[in-house]
């Protein structure tokens, strides 16, 4: 199979056909889908949306941004960012590890806990990373990720060189043939995929294309993945409960192993291919033979699902966690001699030894939280006899480690959010209990409001005021991610003052929060910046002789933060392009981005055409009470935002009509100072002796008709509203 990767570190190929959909959206998230590395070169992919703001202690914060259409980033340089915690009542998970076998533990990767080890981050998946391994000595880092992806890195420079979109579904594991530089992804499409790793880093712009085999047979979902060293065996565990064996260099089905009753989740091989470790779900380990197609040992170490294996070079010691939190060392030849090595304090997803020497001096470890946890091993080999364990853990054995050696913390994950009523505002709570109060218009953070009680906020933060929803918000990476759609996008109009925002010329014009945020987004890219229907005007200004282009930027009443990421998407969910704002200013960003941008979202950003105001019908009667005479009932209609008053003034002017002497002196008066006056007067009047009421309550001048609507009318069919003289 031959198929298109994206070179230069773009995420989609400018030679590969792009596909427009008719119903597509546009995310703000978080610059989170991470590879963070720490000293000794230990590589941490955080699985979900886990890097946040990291401030230096400079005495002051910068304002956070609120992400890519979606989350939380400082004003300041991406490398200054630490890994943030998870969710699901804990804190964002830490989806796998890796370490750089040629780097030696030394004195600055035994630092204290209190030091801040992180180096950089390596950000471009736009979902949660869920294996990663390092290939050609360390130089080179492919990823594995839920956005479909599986991408390659420069590990030594930190960018990505090119993106496989192979799968349909996501990328759940890697597997690497260190001898043959030869690697393998696998997921929830149930294909398994070959990928020459020289091939790939050979990746250019105008090279890039790369033949991959396939190995197909599966029947379910693919969560394991393991070859060995020499390529010459591949082995796959998935919900089907068995082991499939594939030869990679043919892709001949080799065999398929039962045993197992639930899904496999880890799988390890020997060097020569001839052995097969699994972890399963249903809590036991099981030994098999390639040979004899059997499995010849079953450890039963674990109370839940075994779910990270590790084993050490001679295949004699296999590491073992999972679910019940607990990892064990046992002892392959003796399966009644096995030690508890620690206790985590949340379920473990992977684990990585320190091979900087036999025995390992110690094992990294990443839990469902999002702090990594580096465990001694020292002293493993005084192993208990099995007779100190009580499978009954009445008399359990004590760990051989209570405190980790070093642990690299993360940061607290978005639990909870409610959005306000102004539906711009947004309140988040974090597994830490702190409130912070966001701006989705203006993509950051406004204040962080500490430990106080999220639902007082909320109450405290309430407005009589209804603004149609145009964005939605998913917590699944533990931070804010905004995303735009098609078909309610421009739902929500506000007038500039509402907003918070003055004009030049002291109006106050209506403003499309959609429409904005748009415009603030795409900024940086020169196809927004002249308006063409202004295009010939614009072309040449002949002032002093000089020719000089007349530039609109962005939405004219604010900026978004320059390091926003956002995500463009089609209908299905697949992401397109992933950008941070100020790229958007790029020569190769901004040809990816004509190909890319929907048409929906260029008529508001480049032809500058924005939406109509939405209309709403409504009835207006005499109140029962004013014995006035039942009026055809005509159906009217109006823009949304249109305030009370003025249909007060309407009531005033055009039914009531108390006033005809003032209407014939003024009509012979042509003047415009008596023509405002007028107006005035009219207003100051019709509130004066007018009342309009919707279900029997008299209505706030300052409401507009949607909210009537929402909070008053609150039932089905046209609005209806009432009006009446008040009483002398």
């Amino acid at each position: 199979m031959t198929v298109w990767a994206s070179g230069g570190g773009i995420p989609e190929s400018s030679a590969k056909p792009r596909f427009r959909a008719t119903h597509s959206w546009i995310r703000i998230a978080p610059s989170a889908q991470k590879v963070a590395l720490f000293p000794p070169a230990l590589y941490a992919r955080y699985g979900f949306q886990e890097l946040q703001p990291h401030h230096k202690a400079t005495g002051h914060k910068d304002q956070d941004s609120l992400g890519s259409i979606t989350c939380p980033w400082p004003k300041r340089k991406r490398r200054d960012i630490r890994p943030a915690r998870a969710i699901s009542g804990s804190d964002v998970g830490v989806s796998t590890c890796k370490m750089a076998a040629h780097h030696r533990q030394n004195t600055a990767g035994r630092r204290k806990v209190q030091q801040d080890p992180y180096i950089a981050s390596m950000e471009h998946h736009t979902d949660w990373v869920n294996d990663i391994v390092l290939c050609c000595n360390g130089k080179t880092l492919i990823s594995a990720s839920s956005d479909t992806t599986v991408k390659v890195w420069n590990a030594h420079k930190g960018f990505c060189m090119s993106t496989l979109r192979t799968h349909k579904d996501y990328v759940k594991a890697l597997a690497y043939a260190k001898d043959k530089e030869l690697v393998a992804s696998a997921g929830l499409d149930r294909q398994i995929f070959l990928w020459d790793v020289n091939t790939l880093t050979a990746l250019t712009a105008s090279n890039n294309t790369v033949t991959t085999s396939s190995l197909s047979g599966n029947k379910d979902s693919i969560y394991s993945l393991a070859m060995n060293q020499l390529g010459t065996i591949i082995v796959s565990g998935s919900t089907e409960k068995v082991l499939r064996v594939w030869d990679p260099r043919t892709c001949a089905k080799l065999m398929k192993l039962k045993g197992h009753t639930d899904n496999v989740k880890a799988l390890l091989l020997n060097r020569d291919g001839t052995q097969c470790l699994s972890g399963s779900s249903d809590g036991t380990i099981r030994l098999w033979s390639l040979g004899q197609q059997r499995c010849i040992a079953t450890y039963r170490v674990h109370d839940e699902g075994v779910w990270a294996l590790q084993v050490n070079d001679a295949f004699t010691h296999v590491y073992s966690g999972g679910r019940d939190r607990k990892i064990y060392c046992t002892d392959l030849r003796n399966p009644d001699i096995r030690v508890l090595i620690c206790e985590e304090k949340a379920p473990v997803l992977k684990m990585e030894l320190d091979r900087s020497a036999d025995p390992p001096p110690a094992i990294w470890v990443a839990t469902t939280k999002s702090t990594v946890n580096k465990w001694t091993l020292k002293g493993i080999h005084n192993f208990r006899a099995s007779g100190d364990y009580d499978n009954d853990c009445t008399n359990p054995i004590t760990p051989l480690c209570t405190q980790p050696d070093q642990v690299i913390k993360g940061g607290a994950s978005i639990i909870q959010c409610h959005i306000l009523n102004d539906k711009r505002h947004i309140l988040t709570k974090d597994t830490n209990n702190n409130v912070a109060y966001w701006d989705v218009l203006k993509a950051c953070k406004v204040e962080d409001l500490g430990k106080v009680d999220f639902e007082e906020e909320i109450k405290k933060r309430f407005k009589m005021v209804y603004v149609p929803n145009w964005f939605s918000v998913d917590l699944k990476t533990g931070m804010l991610t905004i995303t735009l759609d098609e078909s309610d996008c421009f739902a929500a109009w506000v007038s500039a003052k509402d907003a918070g925002f003055s004009s030049p010329d002291g109006s106050d014009p209506k403003l499309n929060l959609g429409g904005l945020l748009l415009q603030a987004l795409l900024e940086y890219w020169p196809r927004t910046h002249v308006n063409p229907m202004d295009e010939e005007e614009n072309e040449v200004n002949h002032v002093n002789g000089e020719q000089e282009n007349r530039v609109q930027k962005g939405n004219g009443y604010f900026q978004v933060p320059p390091h926003t990421p956002v995500i463009f998407g089609e209908a299905g969910g697949r992401t397109l392009f992933r950008l941070l704002c100020r790229d958007s200013g790029g020569e190769t960003e901004s040809m990816l981005l004509n190909e890319t941008v929907p048409q929906w979202v260029i008529d508001i950003t480049v032809d500058k055409n924005m939406p109509k105001f939405n209309k709403i019908p409504f009835y207006l009667q005499p109140h029962a009470s004013s014995g006035a005479k039942t009026l055809k009932k005509d159906r009217l209609s109006a823009s949304d935002m249109l305030q009370v008053r003025k249909v007060m003034e309407h009531v005033y002017e055009k039914i009531i009509n108390l006033d005809n002497e003032s209407q014939t002196t003024s009509s012979s008066n042509n003047e415009k100072p008596g023509e405002q006056e007028k107006e005035e007067d009219i207003a100051v009047l019709a509130e004066e002796k007018i009342e309009l009421l919707c279900q029997d309550q008299v209505l706030d001048p300052n409401m507009d008709l949607r909210t009537v609507k929402h909070f008053i009318w609150k039932s089905g069919g046209d609005l209806t509203l009432h009006y009446r003289q008040k009483s002398t």
